[in-house]
Parts: structure tokens; sequence; C-alpha cells
């Protein structure tokens, strides 16, 4: 309903209500006319709005149809244009591909012919050589007849001689080659004994005075206290009467200290003294300390005992640790790791042949320090190598295998260098060694074993040892008399003069030296002395 026909509608209910519906009929005709009046402009409005726009669209087609007309012609001709220019440009790459081709034949077709004329030529050159080979074989044909000719003479002639020569040398062709064979070998072996000789001497003269020198040097700088420890110790008791009271109601006290400590406890008619024996040091050490402690407290029962023990393991154990640093702070040895320092100081409690182990690898770490400084080497990582070198031997009864190895395995495991782990493993050969550093420890620990005194060894394998190297040395053909000297650090022998020369005797030494090495255990080295001596003695009358 639009909002004339609304308003004549309220309108006549107005009036309707206000005059009663007096004059109705009236007012619904003035509505209407007012309604289809109003709808007669509206219609005309909007017939007039359509119109402009029809007209606009109209004007606005035409236009866009000249705009695409122009258009199209311009894009015609510049279509056009742009035909012709490729066109243009077509013939014209045709033409340049044609000459190109043209231009690459000719010098193709020039190129065979001068192929050509080469393979020619080299066919009339292999014809000529073909000719002159073909005379040559003939020339090399007829030579060769010649040859077979002249040797065959030549192999009659030597036949003849050699014949002619055994009847008078009286011996065959295989006697006189074997007689100068051995001739040959008799000079060859004397030639290289001379050799061997003139070499060896050269070389010590040379190297002798600068290695005294160096090791002279090392030795007289280098300053080690050794105490010799045995597999027994003696601890002193106030009175006899606390040798029942370490005994015990029925052996308790002392069957509880040896089983602690792993300890023989030996009470006998000694006066005043207890022995402990093991061959444990540290055990040893351990039972010594718990004693002690129980002597000066008095009170001796198993409850005690047990707790002493565990006092004493608890001291040593620290006293292990503070070893250990001890060493590495005078060598002057550092970062090493916790577990190699404890293993250090555990080998205060090692002995070698009666020397102390920690003293010795300390002295061992001065002589290589001072050595490599002496050859300009780093004395540092010599230093830890030596320190290092017998660590192996402070578990050597746990693990098995060689010393050296089980010490190299061990400071690898603690990530020390492998120049240092070399040198642990080949201080005893067991390892080729890889560097200047390992044959400084080797020779820093045979000069602190070699040391007079600083180690020793029972009666009987001393006794052994120096028997067995003068049974080698009397086992060669030609040895007068041999001598086991200086403890068994040297060894001379004796040889007959008109059985053994010059020559023989070097190589006597040097085979001497082989079998020692492979055969006998030794600390330190030995040298070997040859003597050869002629004498002429005549009287004057």
């Amino acid at each position: 309903m639009t909002p004339f026909l609304s308003f004549h509608v309220n309108l006549r209910y107005r009036s309707q209500k206000s005059e009663g519906g007096v004059n109705m009929g009236t007012t619904i005709e003035i509505g209407i006319a007012i309604s289809l009046i109003v709808l007669i402009v509206v219609a005309i409005v909007v017939y007039i709005q359509l119109v402009k726009k029809i007209r606009i669209s109209k004007s606005e087609v035409l236009k866009a149809e000249q705009e695409s007309k122009s258009l199209m012609e311009e894009a015609k001709k510049e279509a056009e244009a742009s035909k012709k220019e490729a066109l243009l440009e077509a013939k014209e790459e045709v033409h340049k591909l044609r000459t190109d081709f043209e231009k690459e034949s000719r010098e193709r077709r020039n190129e065979v012919q001068r192929l050509e004329r080469r393979i020619i030529q080299r066919e009339e050159s292999l014809d000529k050589k073909s000719d002159s080979l073909e005379k040559r074989e003939e020339s090399i044909n007829k030579k060769l007849q010649e040859i077979e000719e002249l040797e065959g003479n030549i192999q009659e002639l030597y036949s003849k001689q050699r014949n002619e020569l055994e009847r008078i040398s009286g011996l065959t062709s295989e006697e006189a080659k074997q007689i100068l064979l051995d001739e040959i070998n008799r000079e060859v072996k004397h030639e290289a004994a001379m050799m061997i000789k003139e070499v060896e001497t050269k070389a010590k003269e040379e190297a002798d005075k600068r290695a005294r020198e160096i090791i002279t040097c090392a030795i007289q700088r280098c300053a080690a206290d050794h105490v010799s420890e045995s597999t027994v110790h003696v601890v002193a008791l106030p009175n006899d009467e606390m040798k029942g009271r370490i005994i015990g109601r029925e052996g308790r006290n002392i069957r509880t200290l040896e089983t602690l400590t792993g300890v023989d406890l030996i009470i006998d008619d000694t006066p005043e003294a207890v022995i402990l024996s093991s061959f444990d040091p540290i055990r040893r050490e351990v039972a010594r300390i718990a004693l002690e402690k129980l002597i000066i407290d008095g009170r001796i029962h198993p409850a005690r005992i047990e707790e002493m023990v565990e006092r004493a393991k608890k001291d040593v154990e620290n006293e292990i640790k503070e070893e250990g640093e001890q060493a590495t702070f005078e060598t002057g040895v550092h970062g090493l790791h916790i577990e190699l320092i404890k293993l250090l100081g555990r080998l205060k409690y090692r002995t070698s042949y009666g020397q102390n182990v920690l003293k010795h690898s300390m002295e061992v770490a001065y002589l290589a320090g001072l050595m490599a400084s002496e050859l300009g080497l780093d004395p540092t990582i010599a230093k830890r190598a030596g320190l290092l070198h017998d660590i192996g031997k402070a578990l050597d009864h746990e693990v098995e295998g060689p010393h050296a190895l089980i010490g190299a395995e061990i400071a690898k495991r603690y990530h020390e260098t492998q120049i240092v782990v070399n040198a642990i493993g080949a201080h005893h050969g067991d390892v080729e060694m890889l560097s200047l550093e390992a044959v400084l420890v080797q020779a820093a620990d045979a000069i602190s074993a070699a040391r007079p005194g600083a180690r020793r060894e029972t009666l009987e394998a001393y006794i052994k040892r120096l028997e067995k190297l003068e049974e080698i040395a009397n086992s060669y053909e030609g040895v007068e008399k041999s001598y086991a000297i200086q403890a068994g650090r040297e060894i001379r022998i004796m040889v007959k003069p008109d059985h053994v020369d010059d020559a023989g005797a070097i190589e006597m030494a040097r085979n001497i030296v082989k079998r020692i090495e492979n055969e006998l255990e030794y600390p330190g080295q030995i040298k070997i002395n040859v003597i050869r001596e002629t004498r002429a003695v005549d009287y004057a009358k």
C-alpha cells in the first residue's frame, strides 16, 4: 500500500468517526483521485529517468564500437608490419646459415683433401720402409746363421779348454766352483765384519761423548732416595704381656686381625716384637697401623680390632692419595686424573728388586725430563711418561699381562696423549717405540735400575744368572775362558787367537748379545767383552 493510499484510508476512517458517516462517498472519491494522480506523477518520473539512461547507454555503445574499430585497424596495421619484419629477418637468417654452411663445407672438403694427401704420403713411406725392412731381415738372418756357427765353435773351444783345465788342475768344474765360492764367502764375511767394526767405532766415537755428557748431566742433577722394603714388618711391643692380649682368648683376637687385614701375624720368641708377613704391602701397612693403634689404646677385642682396621684403611687411602699428589708436585707433572694419582700413591708400597717403585718412577721422570731438555725436546711430556711408566705395577697382580701394557691401557683409559701411552707400553719393548720420548723413558728406566745399590735380588736368582751367562759364552767354539763380573752386568770372554780372528770376535759378540736378550731376564744392561790376544814369546841366549 502506498503512502498516499494509506493516508487516504486513515483520512476516510477519521472522517467516518468524526462525522458519524456523513459525506462518506465524497471522501472516498477524493482519496482515489489523489492516489491516481500521485501514481501517474511517479510513473512519469520513472519513465523520464529510464529514457535518459537508455540514451546514455546508446551513446556509450556507439563510442565503444568506434574505439574497437579503430583498435582493430591499428592491430591489423601492426600485425602486417611485424609480419613483414619477421619475413625479412627469416630471409636474412636463412641467407646467413646458407653462407656458413657453404663455408664450412669448403673447409671440410679442403681438410679431407689434405688428409688424403697425407695418407698417400704415409702409404708411400710405409712401402719404402717395408722394402728396407725386408732387406734388413735378410741381412739379419745371414748374421744369425753366422752367429750360430760362431757359438758352436765357441762352445767346442770352451769344452776343450775346460777339459784341459780340469786335466791340469786335477779338479772338476764343480769342485773349482765350490772352492771359489768358499773363498768369496770368507772374503765377504771378513769385509762385512770389518765394515761393522768400522761403522760401530765411528758411531761410538761420535755418539758416546754426547750421550755420556747428557746422561752424566742428568744423573748429576738427579738426587732421589730409595727405601728398601721386604715382605715382613716388625711391630715393637711395650712388653711381652701384650703378645697374649694380641692373641686373645683361644686366639680370637689374632684370627680377627688376620681375617680383616689378610696379613699373617708371627708371634714367636722374639722379645717385645710381632712380625707382620704379607706379599701385599698395602695390607701389611693397614695391619701395622691398626696394630699400633690397638697397642696404644690397650683395648684389644674383635669389635675394637674391626674398628681400628677400618680406620687404618681410611688412613692408608688418604696417605696413598697424598703420596700421589706429592709425587706429581715434586716432579712438576700436573693435570693427572685423580685415579692415576691414587695409583701413583699405591706404588709407594710396591718394590722391584728391593727398589721402591714410586721413588724409582720419580727418578725416571727426573732423568727423562733432564735428557729431553738437553736434546731440545719437551721435558713436560718426558716427565709425564717417566712418572707413569710403571703405573701398571699398581694393578699387575689384579690384571693379567705385562705391567707395561697394563699401564699403557690405564693411561689410555684416563685420556693421556698417544706419546705418553706409547712410552709407557714400549719401555720394556712390548710395543714399537713411536717417539723420542719413549726412547728417553726406556733409557732413564735402565739408568735408574742399573745404578749401583738401587736394586737387589735374591742370591739364588743372582747365581743362576751368572751361571747362565757363562754357559752361553762357553757354548761358542773358540772360547777359552769366560768370566761374569760386575754383579752380572759384564761378561769377559777370552777366545783362542788361532781359532777366532778379529772379524770372528766381533761376530761372536753380536751373537752372544742376541742369545742373552732372547734367553735371559735381567735388570739394566749387560756388557759383552770379547778379548782376543796374540803373544809372541822368545828368549835371548
